[in-house]
């Protein structure tokens, strides 16, 4: 299990709209704003909590490093805050993580969830990927060693920092150190424990989380289906805003009359 959250940070969030909670987590490196574009189309019938999530946003970082189950307990204290027993969730990358780590840990707290180009599964490494992770923990070792001259240390940090993926270099000190917990967890074997009704909702075109994650969730998953929007990317609900809320809405009202 994760290590002590430390502090909780209080939440930045939009919360709007009367009628069945509907909570809206984003992904990574963004904020609560990427899902303004879906939101009045969404609104009616629901309970709209659209939270930034801790160090994104406007909402404050954790103190300690997080892994993903501290993300579902954060959310699910959240909910209590807002005293809101159950709700349905939209997750859309990293939040997709979350949301499954929250349906699982939490049972009943999640009555129906759309995962909309989610991460969780994590890909299988290839060779040069395993000796790019050797490479770059060299230089790393080499930039911490009081044994080497300064000169050497600075370059191979240096060179440790370019070599990092995106997210990884547009973070650092806490986040960093988060965003290594969550990514290094693979996800799959909750899959087949979700005891819920999920929408996976994917673009074809997604290189960030492959349309085969999609897949192999929908196999996973015991009650799940799939919906694939051609021609769209990571941010599917985005690029085809409309069709995304018409398909959501038959989803969470299809599950209306459900305990």
């Amino acid at each position: 299990m994760a290590a002590s959250t430390g502090e909780i940070p209080p939440a930045a969030l939009e919360d709007r709209g009367s009628g069945r909670p509907l909570l809206f987590l984003h992904g990574w490196g963004v904020s609560s704003a990427l899902f303004a574009p879906i939101l009045d189309a969404l609104q009616e019938g629901h309970r709209l909590i659209v939270p930034d999530l801790p160090g994104f946003g406007a909402t404050p970082e954790p103190d300690v490093p997080w892994s993903v189950h501290e993300y579902a307990a954060w959310c699910s204290a959240l909910l209590d805050r807002l005293g809101v027993e159950t709700c349905d969730l939209i997750g859309h990358s990293n939040g997709g993580r979350i949301g499954i780590v929250m349906a699982a840990t939490y049972p009943g707290r999640v009555r129906r969830m759309v995962l909309a180009g989610s991460a969780g599964i994590r890909p299988r490494r290839t060779l040069r990927g395993v000796a790019r992770v050797r490479f770059y923990k060299a230089l790393r070792m080499v930039e911490r060693s009081v044994l080497i001259p300064a000169a050497l240390r600075r370059a191979a940090g240096r060179n440790a920092d370019q070599r990092g993926s995106a997210d990884y270099r547009a973070v650092s000190g806490v986040m960093r150190g988060t965003l290594v917990r969550i990514v290094n967890e693979d996800l799959r074997t909750l899959l087949p424990h979700l005891d819920l009704p999920v929408l996976l909702i994917w673009g074809d075109q997604d290189t960030e989380t492959p349309l085969d994650d999609g897949r192999l969730m929908e196999r996973l998953i015991p009650d799940a289906g799939l919906v694939m929007f051609e021609g769209a990317g990571h941010y599917a609900y985005l690029e085809q805003p409309g069709r995304f809320c018409r398909i959501v809405e038959v989803f969470l009202r299809d599950g209306e009359g459900a305990a």
